[in-house]
């Protein structure tokens, strides 16, 4: 039975973030209470994650805190102090190719991070917890669309682990404690907010400048890009329908080459992209493609943003976040 507006707190965990601030937005929209922790890291430029907060701090019935969430005690303060019924965990280290070259990182900030949160859910009779997963967990699978049911034995980097490890850590919790867990796994979000390091962002902005973009595999790699707010549409219908235990694809079901991607920029942008051409580097997987009728039928998902239209809105928020400095 879903559960009605208005009765939860909601904690968002990396609510600063391109994902997490697009989420408390929607939520704020419908008037829910939310407490958002983000530690604001150097990944990239701090500021950023202060803009993205702009909006949310002008609203009364949010809460922010800037806090490592590796920090059991300061999380626990917050969890007591703001009453939280439900978590979203979305903070993460996040990248592929970054987790290649400091692994280290990847284990402290995933799966440290995220037993903290599973202890105060155990201790503190959290209602529902949502966990991001991530669809690096099927890495080289060659049976596609990616299913949940998929055997995931050929994760091919340290991030990808990780969050595989944080399933494993919350279906162990579940077991042992009964409440409420969802895993989604996410495919390729982009859309406004999205990370500098992230490839529709660097190849916007490369393009831009008329400085070259990297291609990698010959641009014929497919990815099953999302838009965010089709993936905050998949969160909130996983958060007001708690289950006992379960693990949900959360993508657009419609893989698209990288070469199609850098064309609709160019077409976006009004000018040509200058390509290096590079081999498919350690990490990277030739393909991701969700099965989405799992979240179909117990989420009702259905994703709405086609390829053409969110990289138009990427790119209008693009030129106007350029414009404003």
């Amino acid at each position: 039975m879903n559960e009605q507006k208005g009765s939860k707190v909601i904690l968002i965990t990396g609510g600063a973030g391109f994902i997490g601030s697009h989420l408390a937005e929607a939520l704020i929209h419908q008037n829910e209470r939310i407490v958002i922790v983000d530690s604001i890291n150097n990944y990239y430029d701090p500021r950023r994650k202060e803009e993205n907060l702009a909006f949310i701090r002008q609203k009364a019935n949010v809460v922010i805190c800037q806090q490592d969430i590796t920090d059991y005690d300061a999380m626990e303060d917050i969890v007591r102090k703001n009453r939280v019924t439900h978590i979203v965990h979305l903070a993460a280290r996040a990248g592929v190719r970054a987790s290649i070259n400091n692994p280290q990182v990847y284990v402290d900030d995933n799966i440290i991070g995220t037993l903290v949160i599973l202890e105060l859910c155990r201790k503190h009779d959290i209602k529902h917890l949502i966990v991001a997963s991530s669809s690096s967990i099927y890495g080289t699978n060659t049976k596609v669309p990616f299913s949940e049911t998929d055997i995931v034995e050929n994760i091919i980097s340290p991030y990808g682990v990780t969050k595989r490890a944080c399933e494993l850590y919350s279906y162990c919790y579940h077991r042992l404690y009964g409440f409420p867990i969802t895993c989604l796994r996410f495919f390729t979000v982009y859309g406004p907010r999205g990370r500098p390091d992230m490839m529709v962002y660097k190849f916007t902005k490369a393009i831009l400048e008329s400085t070259p973009i990297q291609v990698f595999g010959e641009g014929t790699t497919q990815r099953d890009y999302t838009f965010v707010t089709d993936i905050v549409e998949g969160i909130i219908a996983a958060l007001n329908t708690p289950m006992k235990f379960e693990i949900i694809n959360l993508g657009n079901s419609s893989p698209v080459e990288l070469r199609r991607i850098i064309t609709i920029l160019e077409e976006l942008l009004g000018k040509k992209a200058i390509q290096e051409h590079h081999p498919l580097p350690p990490g990277d997987v030739s393909v991701t493609y969700a099965d989405i009728s799992k979240a179909q039928r117990l989420l009702g998902y259905k994703p709405k943003i086609k390829i053409g239209e969110g990289l138009a809105r990427f790119v209008a928020w693009y030129h106007q976040q350029e414009a404003s400095k």
